[in-house]
């Protein structure tokens, strides 16, 4: 495994010394190819070794969301802020050592928020628990990255350690299909214009063992989305970024952190600064929307709404009341949003609710 992480680091150096541009695109697609490779056989042998292990927290509420930084960021006092918590707080580093669960409930959605122990650089590689605590990231449904005001520097290296363990944050699938054959070589069909060569394309699934491949390319993509697509086993997760005790800094240096760093949120959890804010935009960025049930002949209930993700259709609704709904769905009555008018019919199953509505479902 040493030898590697080694060559992994040669691999790396030398790509930073490269400029990209098209004529060494190839060069570049070939060596990303050799480093994902690499990356491969060490998680391969890692996985072995850490097999059984891990934190066993069990999911819970209408979503989970993890607490993502390094140690002292200030995870614990966010997440007493932010739930009815009491994760233990210290001044020194690593005081969280497991993982402590909160409960945000906002916009009557129940929302699990996981304080993991901190993480540190070389987390991805397994240094620190790292392999442990990112896989908690692989299995949320949005992570927080916290950078502390004081530390901005570890921002990139918790991007780096996010890509590394195969996260990809704030990113849409790509819509890549690969088909392997038994003869006939590589065959590329796209629907958008590429933006690598034909070349470049074979010659990376040719390093990762696609020697005969029919490929259909239908989103624009570069050479690492290439190689996302071809090794499969990458995890697309929403993030916001926060900005942790931007109490203890200056106005001036207040404005200079957003304007590089970007964040989503800047908060001082022990002021109460930006906490509000906070809970909303967890809950927008989750994609969660209300959805108010009535039975016929009666009032809705809403005291008690439905939480879920954006994008539902009615068949949704039937399917997480009883399965038997489907086979048995005559229409549905829906007020709100989607609707044209209070009370409107609709007999298909494929109709997409909007947050609010007010969903009465018939059946024979």
């Amino acid at each position: 495994m040493a030898d590697a992480e080694a060559r992994i680091k040669e691999l790396e150096a030398e790509l930073k010394k490269t400029q990209y541009n098209k004529a060494t695109e190839h060069h570049f697609g070939v060596v990303k190819a050799q480093i994902a490779k690499l990356r491969e056989k060490i998680e391969k042998q890692a996985s072995k070794k850490t097999a059984g292990q891990g934190f066993g927290v069990k999911k819970s509420g209408d979503a989970t969301v993890v607490l993502l930084g390094f140690p002292s960021v200030g995870k614990s006092t966010l997440l007493n802020a932010i739930t009815k918590a009491k994760s233990k707080v210290g001044v020194y580093e690593f005081t969280t050592l497991d993982v402590v669960p909160g409960l945000l409930e906002h916009n009557f959605a129940k929302i699990q928020i996981l304080d993991i122990p901190g993480i540190i650089s070389g987390a991805a590689a397994g240094k620190g628990r790292g392999r442990e605590i990112l896989s908690m990231v692989r299995n949320s449904d949005l992570v927080l990255i916290l950078v502390d005001a004081k530390h901005p520097e570890h921002y990139k290296k918790i991007l780096k350690e996010i890509y590394d363990a195969n996260v990809r944050i704030n990113q849409e699938k790509p819509d890549v299909k690969i088909k392997k054959k038994a003869k006939g070589g590589i065959s590329i069909g796209s629907t958008v214009k590429l933006g690598i060569s034909k070349k470049t394309i074979k010659d990376i699934l040719k390093e990762l063992k696609f020697n005969n491949a029919d490929v259909v390319i239908r989103s624009k993509i570069d050479i690492d989305q290439l190689i996302d697509a071809i090794e499969g086993n990458r995890h697309y997760i929403p993030a916001l970024t926060v900005i942790t005790k931007i109490d203890a800094v200056s106005e001036e240096q207040r404005k200079k952190l957003i304007k590089e760093i970007k964040p989503d949120l800047v908060v001082s959890a022990e002021k109460g600064e930006g906490i509000p804010e906070l809970k909303e935009a967890i809950f927008q960025k989750l994609n969660l929307m209300r959805l108010y049930m009535k039975e016929v002949g009666k009032n809705p209930d809403l005291e008690e709404p439905m939480i879920v993700r954006k994008g539902l259709t009615i068949g949704g609704v039937c399917r997480k009341i009883h399965r038997d709904f489907v086979k048995k769905f005559k229409c549905a009555k829906i007020w709100g949003k989607s609707a044209k008018f209070p009370g409107q019919i609709f007999h298909k199953l494929d109709k997409v609710l909007e947050d609010g509505d007010i969903i009465e479902i018939h059946i024979t």
